[in-house]
């Protein structure tokens, strides 16, 4: 299976109706690209899942231990600079700017970027489609991303104004000055 995109830019799809036909539709997930088109996005296998709840895991368990910020699992909408709204496999967001963001926009989707992302690829994405997206974090403020190809043993790290490094099969990865003290085991993941 592969993600469906809509073109919607006829009906104006804003912000709160798309927020609204996500919640109408609780069982699939969204996003909405920059142009305004629809993506509906197909659901993960199980190993999928599972590799993308570790990472989510570890994240947590780092994010406790030092405080400085808040994580974010799939199911999370964030409205981009560039209009669109995506739902990274993981993210996290310094508790500084997280602060700044009013109450009623955290209920729905907020206006921000995370400052750190993780999308894990499955095999029903295409890595194309990947590799826009995350120039579009990157693009928008993201400061640093990761995209992590477990197909291929390949993790493209995307930092805030840089070229994208690529690295063959690492067994960790460090999230720098950004997740200070944060390292991603990438045994669990692969």
């Amino acid at each position: 299976m592969s993600n469906l995109t809509i073109d919607c830019r006829s009906i104006e799809l804003t912000h709160d109706k798309f927020y609204q036909l996500c919640i109408n539709n609780r069982n699939l997930k969204f996003e909405k690209n920059y142009r305004g088109d629809l993506v509906i996005m197909s659901p993960v296998g199980d190993i999928s899942s599972n590799r993308n709840a570790r990472l989510i895991q570890q994240l947590l368990n780092w994010s406790d231990q030092y405080k400085i910020g808040i994580v974010f699992d799939s199911s999370a909408g964030f409205i981009l600079p560039n209009n669109a709204i995506r739902s990274p496999d993981a993210s996290w967001i310094s508790w500084e700017k997280w602060q700044l963001i009013p109450d009623e926009e955290k209920e729905k989707f907020a206006r921000i970027c995370p400052d750190f992302i993780i999308e894990l690829m499955s095999p029903s994405d295409s890595l194309k489609d990947t590799q826009e997206k995350m120039k579009e974090y990157q693009e928008n403020g993201c400061k640093l991303g990761w995209l992590i190809n477990r197909k291929n043993h390949q993790v493209e790290i995307y930092r805030e104004n840089q070229t994208v490094e690529i690295l063959d099969n690492p067994n960790t990865l460090s999230g720098e000055n950004i997740l200070v003290n944060f390292v991603l085991n990438l045994e669990l993941i692969w």
